[in-house]
């Protein structure tokens, strides 16, 4: 990733703290947050500075056939939960960018010589992603508390991984990351 070096790091740690959160949540919902964590932890690594680490292409080609693996699985799932689009929407991306970084030559990473990528492929994965962020912030909006008379029963605070509240969070903090790291291309 180029630009502020102070940028780059922060975007390391929320992407890391997103991984981190979806490898909790795999305890209660298994493959999908499997995925995400991936996610998480693959963009943490594409959001390290060029200035502090340059990755060999062998490391990036790698990179793309683990995303590419994950693309293929949610596409397999995809007519289970409409989610798994999203899933496969950003695995794309992941790939997409992993052979960008690939196939940039090494000065290319140490100094931002010129745009990478193909301009309309960068251009709806940012649409895209942007969008997805806009509406993972929506759904953050909390919802209209029920009546006091019409509670129903309290089972007790849920556990971290089944916080539904904290699952957007961890998506729109990765779709931000994804604009941003598009935008860094």
């Amino acid at each position: 990733m180029h630009g502020p070096v102070s940028a780059a790091w922060l975007l390391v740690a929320l992407c890391l703290a997103s991984g981190a959160y979806c490898l909790l949540r795999m305890r209660t919902r298994g493959q999908g947050a499997a995925g995400e964590a991936l996610m998480g932890f693959g963009m943490a690594v594409m959001a390290v500075p060029a200035a502090f680490v340059t990755l060999p292409a062998a490391a990036w080609f790698a990179g793309a056939a683990a995303f590419t693996a994950t693309g293929v699985h949610a596409a397999l799932t995809a007519r289970r939960s409409p989610h798994h689009l999203h899933h496969l929407v950003g695995s794309a991306a992941m790939v997409y960018m992993s052979l960008v970084m690939a196939a940039a030559p090494p000065s290319h990473h140490a100094q931002h010589a010129g745009p990478g990528g193909l301009p309309a492929v960068t251009g709806l994965l940012l649409l895209y992603f942007a969008g997805y962020a806009l509406l993972a912030g929506v759904r953050l909006i909390p919802a209209p508390a029920p009546a006091p008379g019409r509670a129903g029963t309290v089972s007790g605070p849920p556990g971290w991984g089944e916080r539904a509240e904290l699952a957007h969070v961890c998506r729109l903090t990765m779709a931000i990351a994804m604009v941003s790291m598009l935008l860094a291309m």
